[in-house]
């Protein structure tokens, strides 16, 4: 073990081919280590906004793992309520063995925002052939900035995004105009 600042942190040394050792340093704190939770799984849900209940999908999905149902119903509605009720909600819960879980919630797909702002149900059989609808850029411009509050999309800029869902609305076959005639 080796001193980092105030930190013990745990050091390795590496024989590298040419006859040299380098001493390499973990990222993770001695402490950090000793206090991870073994994970017994990841479970991925699609629920919708403020729907949360111990019924199917979401009562067999967590009650396999022994997780308490109830907490997982309350803390999902308290986090969706911004949302308007039966949006489509992607949930990712990490379940550890000690039965206690994290959840992170993802705002709803960018093709679910993309077939309510085209106004229909869902895209063109034939992309690139048939229009499906028809979206403008401030819509793509409203939805990349509900996606960049995304934990995977924070630190993308609003142009990556912009872009990433002009090219969903192709493959859905809806058509992005500048404005609407």
């Amino acid at each position: 073990m080796c001193q980092f600042g105030d930190v013990p942190q745990i050091c390795v040394q590496v024989s590298l081919s040419n006859g040299r050792t380098v001493e390499a340093q973990a990222m993770a704190s001695l402490k950090e280590i000793l206090t991870r939770r073994p994970v017994a799984a990841t479970i991925r849900l699609t629920v919708p906004a403020g729907g949360a209940r111990p019924a199917p999908p979401v009562g067999p999905a967590l009650g396999q793992y022994r997780l308490n149902l109830m907490a997982f119903c309350k803390d999902f509605n308290a986090r969706t309520q911004k949302y308007k009720p039966e949006t489509p909600m992607a949930v990712t819960i990490t379940a550890f063995k000690d039965n206690t879980f994290e959840f992170t919630v993802k705002s709803p797909s960018v093709t679910w925002y993309l077939k309510k702002a085209a106004g229909v149900e869902s895209g063109s059989g034939r992309a690139g052939h048939v229009v499906a609808g028809t979206v403008t850029l401030k819509h793509v411009y409203e939805i990349a900035k509900v996606k960049q509050s995304d934990p995977y999309c924070q630190y993308m800029s609003l142009e990556a995004i912009s872009k990433s869902i002009i090219g969903t609305a192709n493959t859905m076959g809806i058509k992005v105009v500048k404005e609407l005639d």
